[in-house]
């Protein structure tokens, strides 16, 4: 029925002979009845075909009379070496059994209606009834194909009852996804409408706080008025009220003087009769006896009493005197305040005198000759003009860095690898790497470039992360993920070796956290504002100003600096005791570097100052309180501390300090007088080194508050 070709292609993906198949048989009710029905339908037709599947013709026609042996493996070597083995010939034709299959198989695939859901179901049928015509006429395969069959129609019914059992999950998917976006959507029309009202109220308070607070300013001067009005109508009354103390006492003293001017002048007085002059002159003395005596009386009752207006004016007085006497003890504590404060900066004085005596002592005894430095222009790359350059202005410490510099940066060229440094908790984020990564070998200026781009970038970037994370991020998107750890080792590197270089030092400092990055932000912000000043001031926009216009700009700048740092700052910028204060300087070279990333000298001096003044407040501070760097400190105490080292340092900037010196969030700082403030505690010398990472800066001039 078949040649040895197609047979070789049926069993072409096994060698071994399969034992005769048993008919598989399920008890699933659908499918015994689907197939029961199926073959009902298919006698009428298998019928029609039965004649043809009785004579089946061999095809090709040259296998007819061929045998099969009984060790026999299809597509085996032996078989291919048997005598039998032939090429099948050109030009056969089909038998005509198969050829009514496919007339078959193709008018009922014709006759499907292929529009409905079921259309591919549909389409199996045909197939399924020519496969079991097939199965019917091949008695000897028919086990094997049956049970194939009955797998597939087992697998084709469990599939479909797995897609029955998901439909309605996938209509309540459905149902439950479009509930969700229309909650959504009305919770999004709620928030809008909720955040619109907020908004009105908002506006609406703001006003009505605006409203309160001008009729506040305005009820406040009235109040003031009327206290200066009622102190006046005070001060009057008073002052007529003595007018007519006064007037009463003239007008009584007038009239006595009236009647004895009257008495005096009575011409008939001596001619009266002395009788009756001498009974007026007992009664008189009666009289006078009576007066003497009530006078006693008032005398001994009323000794120790003053007139009213003596009291008020003594009272008066007194007040006076005791709002002098409170002001004076006032003074005297601030006085004894400060009395105590500069004996303790004489003791620490006294303390630094003797440790600087005795360290002069020890250097005196263990110094060395001074080097001579000139040896080494032979040695440094570039010869004795480069070294010139890289001496000029520098002690012995500087010109030990510089040539440790110049060694280093031979050696780091020698090397072509870096050893990763791990995992660990103290290595750097940006470091994290385990093996060997390529020295990159980079010029000065390149590393210097590159870190300007950085801060360019920073600065630019909306939402800040960690600087190491920006960092790393940044050589991610300039050189890419597979080559930014071999950078990032390469610039650390020479950051490290270069510490002498402004660029790189303080890049270095941020990057380790030993320094805030707000401190590099500030000093630009400052170089900024001078440049506009200077700017401004010059109004020919030629680029030059006078001595006396620079140090106008400076000391309106910088106004709490002292005369002689404002001096230093003139001579850096070019001013010597032989200059004129008409002489023209270009303010515009003040500001520049180099491509080494080098600033001139008045920039750098402003960077020194900067640094000695925040030296200088922290060791105000230390200084104040008192205590050893091993010692606890109270949040109370460092507020005390810092109000009265710098009185104009306002609520905000107080709290920063706070927070950054006891590493707390500003939301968490108790308010002054709270309880919780004696639980926060810190070890002193902790709290001096976050404040030296951070941006302080002196916020008033504490000299005139003492002379004030």
């Amino acid at each position: 029925m078949a040649s040895p070709k197609l047979r070789c292609s049926r069993f072409a993906t096994t060698s071994r002979t399969y034992p005769q198949p048993s008919v598989v048989t399920t008890d699933d009710p659908f499918i015994t009845e689907t197939n029961d029905t199926k073959k009902c339908k298919l006698y009428p037709k298998r019928k029609r075909l039965s004649s043809m599947g009785s004579h089946l013709p061999p095809w090709p026609t040259y296998t007819s009379g061929q045998t099969i042996p009984h060790n026999w493996k299809p597509c085996s070597d032996d078989y291919r070496k048997q005598a039998g083995w032939q090429q099948q010939p050109q030009g056969t034709t089909k038998p005509r059994y198969l050829e009514q299959l496919e007339d078959y198989l193709h008018k009922e695939l014709l006759l499907l209606d292929l529009g409905t859901d079921s259309a591919q179901e549909l389409r199996l049928q045909p197939y399924r009834e020519v496969f079991e015509f097939f199965i019917e006429d091949f008695k000897t395969y028919k086990p094997l194909l049956s049970s194939i069959k009955n797998a597939y129609e087992v697998m084709l019914a469990h599939q479909k009852e797995k897609i029955r059992a998901l439909e309605p999950l996938k209509a309540k998917l459905v149902t439950v996804n479009d509930e969700c976006d229309k909650r959504i959507l009305a919770m999004r029309a709620e928030e809008k409408t909720e955040i619109s009202m907020l908004k009105k109220e908002k506006m609406n308070l703001l006003k009505l706080i605006d409203k309160k607070n001008e009729e506040k300013i305005s009820l406040q001067s009235e109040v003031t008025k009327l206290r200066k009005n009622l102190a006046e109508e005070y001060l009057r009354y008073l002052s007529e009220r003595d007018a007519r103390k006064i007037l009463i006492a003239d007008l009584n003293e007038l009239w006595y003087q009236r009647e004895d001017r009257s008495l005096a002048q009575s011409p008939g007085i001596w001619g009266e009769d002395p009788v009756k002059l001498t009974v007026a002159l007992k009664m008189t003395r009666q009289d006078l006896t009576r007066m003497q005596m009530e006078l006693n009386t008032m005398k001994a009752n009323f000794g120790d009493v003053v007139p009213r207006r003596d009291f008020e004016m003594q009272e008066k007085t007194n007040k006076d005197l005791q709002e002098q006497l409170d002001s004076l003890r006032d003074d005297y504590k601030e006085v004894r305040k400060e009395h105590e404060i500069l004996l303790q900066l004489h003791m620490s004085t006294l303390k630094e005198r003797d440790q600087f005596y005795s360290e002069l002592q020890e250097i005196q005894r263990t110094s060395t000759p001074r080097p001579n430095w000139t040896k080494c222009k032979d040695v440094v790359a570039g010869g004795p003009d480069r070294w010139q350059i890289l001496a000029e202005g520098k002690n012995s410490d500087q010109l030990v860095d510089v040539l440790l510099e110049e060694i280093g940066e031979g050696l780091l060229r020698e090397k072509d690898f870096f050893s990763g440094l791990g995992y660990e908790e103290s290595v750097p984020p940006f470091l994290r790497f385990d093996g060997v990564v390529e020295n990159k070998k980079p010029t000065k200026k390149d590393v210097v470039k590159l870190l300007r781009d950085a801060w360019k970038e920073r600065l630019a970037e909306e939402q800040k992360e960690k600087f190491p994370d920006f960092f790393f991020h940044f050589l991610e998107r300039r050189f890419g993920p597979a080559e930014a750890m071999a950078w990032a080792y390469t610039i650390f590197e020479n950051m490290k070796l270069f510490r002498s270089n402004e660029i790189m030092s303080q890049f270095y400092a941020i990057l380790m956290e030993e320094r805030s990055e707000s401190v590099y932000i500030k000093q630009k912000e400052t170089i900024t504002e001078l440049l506009k000043e200077m700017t401004n001031v010059d109004s020919q926009n030629k680029g030059l100003l006078t001595m006396d216009q620079l140090r106008t700009v400076l000391k309106s700048t910088f106004p709490f600096k002292k005369e002689e740092k404002i001096q230093e700052l003139m001579e850096a910028g070019g001013w010597h005791p032989n200059s004129s204060n008409t002489d023209l300087l270009n303010y515009h070279l003040l500001f520049t570097e180099d491509e080494e990333g080098q600033s001139v000298p008045f920039v750098q001096k402003l960077w020194e100052q900067y640094l000695d003044e925040k030296d200088k407040y922290l060791k105000e501070l230390k200084q104040l309180l008192g205590l050893e760097l091993r010692d606890e400190v109270t949040l109370p105490k460092v507020r005390e501390a810092l109000m009265t080292i710098d009185p104009k340092l306002d609520k905000q900037t107080l709290n920063s300090y706070l927070s950054q010196a006891f590493q707390l969030p500003v939301t968490k700082l108790p308010e002054a007088g709270e309880h919780k403030e004696e639980d926060i505690v810190t070890l002193l010398q902790t709290a001096l080194q976050q404040l030296q990472v951070a941006d302080i800066r002196r916020m008033g001039s504490r000299e005139q508050e003492l002379a004030s």
